[in-house]
């Protein structure tokens, strides 16, 4: 899934996607790769699918990179037909 990484001002810091990675253990682990290539490394998915601490733990791990708060990340399916319906901004 594309995304972009915001600033509180409306800058963005980066373009990329989103991905679920799978452990050597079988856990699924919630990842932001950038356009540039710098990988992020999220939380685990929880077992029932709920990503809430998954998203929050990749969101510190924005905060240890930029070492900024309020930033909003905005997800768009890719090759959507309406991008402004799709896309939903989740700010932490």
């Amino acid at each position: 899934m594309r995304c972009a990484i915001s600033s509180r001002a409306g800058q963005t810091l980066a373009r990329g996607r989103l991905f679920i990675q799978k452990e050597e253990d079988g856990e699924l682990r919630l990842m932001f790769q950038s356009d540039r290539g710098t990988v992020v490394e999220g939380g685990l998915v929880a077992d029932d699918g709920d990503m809430t601490v998954a998203s929050q733990e990749l969101m510190l791990q924005f905060f240890t990179l930029w070492r900024m708060t309020d930033l909003t990340l905005t997800a768009t399916s890719k090759g959507a037909r309406d991008e402004h319906y799709l896309s939903r901004p989740i700010t932490y």
